[in-house]
């Protein structure tokens, strides 16, 4: 087990772990938090982006941003390996579409979110609010979950490849 295989399992299994969380948020949480009531949802949704900002998260999800780009650059040799493309074009996606994604387009729709006081708002007001965060959110989200899955198997076919 070299030093550059032991990379490549930590990245594959960041990647995956990354790629499963946007995926169940995509196909479970957010169809269940479809049928909330305005008010319920955008309470749900400050408390889920508050509880996300933990330790595990933030391991995997900053792990894999650091983890793949340095696993493409241990596998690059001259020729350049079949190995190296995969795991470059899984650094591509993962960077730009999964943690660019989640840094300027989710985050700052969370921040905006979370100062919303809806105590003191009509109830029009708190549907609007929900309408124009839900859409957009979803919206980056998918293209998270669809971008880590990529990355996922990229990084599965960099591991089924021959290394030369």
């Amino acid at each position: 087990m070299t030093f550059s295989n032991l990379i490549l399992i930590a990245a594959a299994t960041t990647t995956a772990l990354i790629a499963g969380l946007f995926y169940a948020w995509s196909c479970s949480v957010m169809v269940g938090m479809a049928q909330l009531p305005s008010p319920e949802f955008i309470k749900a949704m400050k408390v889920f982006n508050e509880a996300i900002q933990n330790p595990l998260f933030f391991a995997s999800f900053m792990g894999t941003a650091i983890l793949l780009p340095v696993c493409t650059y241990l596998h690059y040799d001259a020729p350049v390996p079949q190995r190296f493309w995969f795991l470059l074009v899984a650094t591509v996606f993962y960077l730009g579409g999964t943690f660019a994604v989640t840094i300027f387009g989710n985050i700052p729709l969370n921040d905006m979110l979370a100062s919303f006081d809806q105590q003191s708002a009509s109830q029009h007001v708190i549907d609007s609010k929900r309408a124009a965060f839900e859409l957009s959110w979803n919206r980056l989200n998918n293209i998270r979950a669809v971008s880590s899955v990529i990355s996922v198997i990229m990084v599965i076919m960099a591991c089924l490849s021959h290394k030369v």
